[in-house]
């Protein structure tokens, strides 16, 4: 549903942004969205984008900006727990295996909304993109190793493999991590490097600093390099997965953002997504011009 006036958290983004954004709550459990769309009356490529934990959707609101100037709408979401859902016992670190599955869960409820109406037509369901940030990104990688719509995913300071963090022995480069350590089943089941054999594979990009103090660099890194081998044995390039890394970006702990390098990752992002979702190709078969 649509809001019938002015949402308050308009405010909070740039002059630019306004007139392309509308507030919504999607499906039957209300899930708060933010949604940019280039002109609110043609088919448009979209990003699915969740972002980390203890933030809201409204963060870094520059990112969709970038996206609608290169014909890319965006549905980000508020996290379980997070924004206009403001939960405080799902933003600490011992409810995050909580927060990952729930998160999973609600991605198909999300599509299923952006295919109905009054939505049915704008979101190009053929030129999708899934991604996230930190506990975003976690949670989109683990919604890929199950059957998908998606075209494409980008994430950034994320883990491929949960068990640096949160396993038994891990790296704990979080320091908040111990008190969110998963249980070996619920670890097993979501846990993306051990959930890897229905992948198909997509062009993936993932952007990290290699002095990241929360997602140590090993846990995209290890995971990718066996999402690689994934893709060979498919007869699909390992070539399409890029990892971008850079030694330091002066970001806060190397983990919110990317700091001096904030305006390389964003432009790496969009050039990703533009490639891979052309959003200057004609309408996909079935969808409302």
């Amino acid at each position: 549903m649509l809001a019938a006036q002015p949402h308050p958290n308009l405010a909070s983004l740039s002059n630019s942004l306004r007139p392309h954004t509308r507030f919504a709550r999607l499906g039957p459990t209300a899930i708060p969205a933010l949604l940019v769309h280039p002109d609110w009356a043609s088919p448009a490529p979209t990003v699915l984008w969740l972002h980390g934990r203890t933030v809201s959707k409204e963060l870094d609101n520059g990112r969709y900006l970038r996206l609608l100037r290169a014909g890319i709408a965006s549905c980000a979401v508020d996290l379980p727990g997070h924004g206009e859902r403001l939960d405080h016992r799902l933003q600490q670190p011992a409810a995050v295996p909580e927060l990952l599955e729930r998160g999973i869960a609600e991605i198909d409820t999300l599509l299923a909304a952006l295919a109905s109406p009054p939505f049915a037509g704008l979101f190009d369901p053929a030129r999708l993109a899934l991604g996230g940030m930190s506990a975003g990104g976690m949670i989109s990688l683990r919604r890929l190793c199950d059957p998908h719509p998606f075209a494409c995913a980008a994430v950034e300071g994320t883990a491929g493999d949960l068990a640096l963090l949160y396993g038994p022995g891990g790296s704990r480069a979080d320091p908040s991590a111990s008190a969110a350590t998963f249980p070996p089943a619920l670890l097993a089941r979501l846990n993306p490097r051990q959930n890897l054999a229905a992948w198909r594979p997509i062009p993936i990009l993932a952007l990290h600093s290699e002095s990241d103090q929360i997602v140590p660099v090993a846990a995209i890194r290890d995971f990718l390099a066996d999402l690689r081998l994934h893709y060979a044995a498919h007869n699909a390039d390992p070539a399409s997965i890029t990892l971008t890394t850079w030694p330091f970006t002066g970001a806060p702990l190397e983990h919110n953002g990317f700091g001096l390098k904030a305006n390389d990752a964003k432009t790496a992002h969009v050039d990703f997504l533009t490639r891979h979702l052309r959003p200057s190709a004609p309408p996909s078969p079935g969808t409302q011009s």
